[in-house]
């Protein structure tokens, strides 16, 4: 059985999933995984590959969303990506000198906010 926070950020991402889709971004991937961490989203923005990192809360008694994204996460977060861009570079799918950046999306009941270049 999901527990309530697992279930609260999976709708977060189909939300998250489907704002980036209105706004023209592609998706390439969702929850990408190794061992040390994970990237919610990974889409295409033009020729820039963004790294996405979904919170969602449904009330700000613990914060904004995007504060629980601190400096181990965000280290996580940019080990994954690199990975993802070894991977991809050795498939031929990206070019080394790929523009790539990390964002968050921040989701407050209904209200979705993108935080571009976050850390």
């Amino acid at each position: 059985m999901k527990t309530k926070n697992k279930l609260v950020g999976n709708i977060g991402e189909e939300m998250a999933t489907n704002y980036l889709l209105k706004k023209k971004y592609k998706i390439l991937e969702r929850n990408f995984r190794i061992p040390s961490g994970e990237i919610d989203i990974i889409a295409k923005d033009g020729k820039t590959v963004v790294f996405i990192e979904v919170k969602r809360r449904l009330s700000l008694d613990f914060g904004m969303p995007a504060e629980a994204v601190n400096m181990r996460k965000a280290n996580k977060i940019r080990v994954a990506a690199n990975c993802f861009l070894d991977e991809q570079i050795k498939l031929g799918k990206l070019k080394e000198d790929t523009a790539i950046r990390f964002d968050i999306i921040e989701i407050v009941d209904d209200q979705i906010t993108q935080i571009e270049d976050a850390f």
